[in-house]
């Protein structure tokens, strides 16, 4: 197995463009067999599972996922491959839909701060506060129910701001021990346009298909053009993006798992000692047992 230190391959680092053009979704790293791949994901899994156990038992850190994707791109799968082995008592998924009146009646980054996951817990965004600089600079009419303070179509400088918004936020999350992940799944149109198909020929798949993924689709150029400026503009010390290919599903979750495990194992996190309390605690019961 060739040795890839994906952190450095991935991670977009402050201050430089995303390039998403000059970046392959097809990436393989010279692997050919999914069955090695889906070795090195399990050995993956053991060790977030170890490390989840860490998480759990400190109380020190908490870890944020964000999750942005083109549709098809494998983001529920990844979730269901990757996190498969984690105690779902400290894990939890949100899917971001449309925002409720009680939502929209707030500032655009309410919603999402009030799901941020406490101290010992991984939280999963699976779509996210970047929707509000994707989908909604695609369809800026979608600002209107948010009665911001614009004239007309929503200038640079208006989106510059939610760039600086987001990575305020952010950095507050991290300033109070939450680790971010931010994975951008990196897909093409010719994958995504196979997934579609697939779809729509397995009736199997045929309740996954939806009519918006394919009127979002004739947007492709428009969302990769916002995709570009949010990676760009949010790619920060305390809250980085991961460019990760994902036009081979096996792909994207053995680079995931690879980035989550050891971004826990530098935390170095250690089970809490016991206080004297609870050590007379243990001997009391040990005692009881014999």
């Amino acid at each position: 197995m060739a040795h890839f230190d994906f952190d450095a391959m991935f991670r977009l680092e402050p201050g430089k463009r995303a390039h998403l053009s000059r970046r392959d979704p097809a990436w393989t790293g010279g692997h050919r067999e999914k069955t090695v791949i889906e070795q090195f994901l399990q050995r993956n899994l053991e060790r977030l599972t170890a490390a989840q156990e860490l998480l759990w038992a400190s109380e020190s850190h908490s870890l944020l996922i964000v999750l942005q994707a083109m549709d098809t791109a494998g983001k529920d799968g990844l979730i269901q491959h990757v996190m498969s082995g984690v105690n779902p008592q400290g894990c939890y998924v949100v899917p971001f839909k449309q925002p409720s009146a009680d939502e929209l009646a707030h500032d655009f980054l309410w919603r999402y701060s009030r799901a941020t996951p406490a101290r010992g817990r991984i939280g999963i965004f699976n779509r996210s506060h970047y929707e509000e600089v994707l989908v909604v600079r695609v369809h800026p009419d979608l600002l209107a129910p948010e009665h911001v303070d614009i004239d007309g179509k929503p200038s640079r400088k208006f989106w510059k701001r939610r760039f600086e918004d987001i990575s305020a936020f952010e950095q507050h999350l991290a300033r109070n021990r939450t680790v971010i992940l931010k994975f951008f799944l990196h897909l093409s149109p010719g994958e995504q346009k196979k997934r579609l198909l697939d779809r729509l020929n397995d009736p199997n798949k045929h309740w996954k298909f939806s009519p918006a993924d394919l009127a979002e689709r004739a947007y492709w150029d428009d969302y990769m053009e916002a995709y570009e400026d949010a990676l760009t503009e949010t790619s920060t010390a305390d809250a980085p993006w991961y460019i990760i290919p994902a036009d081979h599903k096996w792909i994207t979750r053995w680079v995931a798992s690879e980035i989550i495990h050891k971004t826990v194992d530098r935390l170095h996190l250690k089970i809490p000692p016991l206080t004297p309390e609870q050590k007379k605690a243990l001997a009391k019961a040990r005692a009881a047992l014999k």
